[in-house]
């Protein structure tokens, strides 16, 4: 297989929460081929920033929208297409969850708690990410 073009290589997503009872849940999708549990992330495009790229992502495999929490919080590596894809990742509070969106029959879609959702999740950067993002919004409304 011919090697990749670098530019897909870098990648964007977003850890989707919201607070329930004054404490965080964190939104998890399937993979499309495997079925693990992983974050709403894909390759940037071109014309958007890596936040408004991985916002592009989370509707449309996720099929939730909201607004990024500031700065990129870290990013995590794993291997994809003969190589290593590096996925900044950013938190998102999410504002609306649709019944419809476009990867809906491709994907399945559910909140966790942050230790659980960190658990479900292959990656220990990403698991590092969720637990480290999702302590600081503890207690808030």
């Amino acid at each position: 297989m011919a090697k990749k073009p670098t530019w897909l290589y870098r990648q964007s997503g977003v850890i989707p929460y919201r607070m329930a009872d004054g404490k965080p849940e964190v939104l998890l999708v399937t993979s499309v081929r495997r079925g693990r549990w992983v974050i709403p992330k894909g390759v940037i495009e071109r014309h958007l920033t890596a936040a408004e790229s991985a916002c592009k992502e989370a509707w449309e495999e996720a099929g939730v929208r909201g607004h990024v929490v500031g700065r990129s919080i870290g990013s995590y590596e794993y291997s994809k297409w003969g190589g290593t894809c590096s996925v900044a990742v950013f938190l998102m509070e999410v504002e609306t969850e649709e019944d419809d969106w476009p990867e809906r029959k491709e994907r399945r879609r559910k909140w966790h708690s942050p230790k659980k959702a960190a658990k479900k999740v292959e990656e220990p950067e990403l698991q590092d990410l969720i637990l480290a993002a999702t302590a600081k919004l503890n207690g808030r409304r």
